[in-house]
């Protein structure tokens, strides 16, 4: 499962999930680029990931951003080995209360940002490269006000089994690495005051007894980009502690 030296563009990865996974990828030894959209929020998580992590701002639903990105990361590396797109946001709102602006919102970073980041990505990605999308359980069992977010992430389903057709015979692998609820501060935002209520519940559901951990999360991306998978493609991998099994 070695990744030394391997180049790794981690989208969104500033904070939460997307740290723990360049994280895990910088403790391997691989040279890791970070994208996010607040300068700030990328200087603290380099000031924790070490010299061999880079960071470029960049917003991934905006195209004119994601080709700035490819050709600073073709200038200073040349290729990109793993690719894990895991830029993504989410809101709670229920049928009725869904407005215009957060469906585009939501769309455009989760399914147009995934798409035009993985479709640029490409030319600079060799022969054994490897993508990983980072989905959600919420894309089978999206529960009550995310009807939009899970939409995106069931998007993301479809578009990586049609996807590993597209480029075959390229050498590359696609697959989508979809968690459950993971203790990370964006959950309890989003969650707001009902946060504490909400994860117990989530807990109780899970066959482990509890909501995952954002190392959990990096340590399982590592396992679908690194040459131990070698022969999985188009999966969607649940990491949830079981519960979308039972």
């Amino acid at each position: 499962m070695s990744l030394e030296d391997k180049v790794v563009l981690v989208t969104g990865g500033s904070s939460g999930l997307g740290l723990a996974i360049a994280r895990e990828f910088v403790e391997q030894g691989a040279r890791v680029v970070i994208t996010g959209r607040r300068q700030e929020q990328l200087d603290q998580a380099l000031a924790g990931l070490g010299d061999k992590a880079v960071a470029m701002t960049a917003d991934v639903s905006n195209a004119t951003d994601l080709a700035g990105l490819f050709s600073r990361i073709e200038s200073l590396h040349g290729r990109i080995d793993v690719l894990v797109a895991n830029a993504g946001m989410g809101e709670i709102a229920p049928l009725g209360e869904i407005t215009e602006a957060s469906f585009d919102r939501i769309f455009s970073t989760n399914v147009k940002g995934v798409t035009f980041t993985v479709q640029g990505a490409l030319p600079l990605m060799p022969q054994g490269a490897s993508i990983v999308i980072i989905g959600s359980t919420a894309s089978m069992n999206p529960g009550p006000g995310l009807s939009v977010y899970g939409a995106t992430k069931a998007a993301l389903r479809a578009m990586v089994r049609s996807w590993i057709l597209d480029i075959k015979g390229s050498g590359i692998r696609i697959n989508l690495l979809s968690p459950g609820p993971v203790d990370t501060q964006s959950l309890r935002s989003m969650l707001a005051d009902d946060a504490e209520q909400i994860i117990q519940a989530f807990s109780e559901k899970s066959t482990l007894g509890r909501i995952g951990e954002a190392q959990e999360i990096g340590k399982a991306v590592a396992f679908l980009a690194s040459d131990a998978s070698s022969y999985i493609n188009g999966v969607e991998l649940f990491a949830d502690g079981g519960a979308s099994q039972v």
